[in-house]
């Protein structure tokens, strides 16, 4: 039991826990949310083939201040999306908009979807212009853990999405 405790408390202090103050206050996150960036003004277009694609539902909408709708296409600041109960959100990314956490529009991570109909989720989002990346594959060698099913997509703005089946516990 002592040697639980010591290794609770050197795991602890690896993730960064172990130098709590009395004083500090807990922090509890809510939420991971990704915000995608797609090069301005297309992120309308991003949000309506999410929804196409992977019947996402769109939460709130936030367009851009500076650009008035009547005089040029508006732009979005954020739109936020919700597939099952995971949330993430749209940005339009401009050349003049100095404040945006980055620069260019590209992707550096996988969006993984989870579904049991793994075909069909494919099927769907290459329909509504997806590009599908090889064919649907069987086993952990593509990410999924102890042979489940994994597609792999390409959006029209970039991003690449993984739809899996469920993960099974691995033995």
């Amino acid at each position: 039991m002592a040697e639980e405790a010591k290794n609770g408390v050197a795991i602890e202090a690896q993730n960064g826990g172990a130098a709590k103050e009395a004083t500090q206050a807990a922090v509890v996150f809510t939420a991971v949310k990704p915000l995608l960036f797609v090069e301005a003004p297309k992120a309308n277009d991003a949000v309506q083939f999410y929804k196409n694609a992977f019947s996402a539902e769109e939460v709130t909408r936030v367009n851009h201040p500076k650009r008035k709708a009547e005089q040029e296409t508006p732009l979005i600041l954020s739109v936020e999306l919700k597939i099952g109960s995971s949330s993430f959100l749209v940005s339009d990314l401009t050349d003049e908009d100095s404040s945006a956490p980055v620069k260019i529009a590209s992707t550096g991570c996988v969006i993984c979807l989870e579904t049991e109909n793994v075909d069909a989720a494919v099927a769907k989002a290459v329909s509504a212009g997806a590009v599908a990346d090889g064919e649907i594959s069987e086993g952990g060698a593509d990410g999924a853990c102890c042979g489940g099913r994994v597609g792999k997509l390409k959006d029209p703005y970039g991003n690449v999405w993984m739809i899996c089946s469920p993960v099974k516990k691995c033995e």
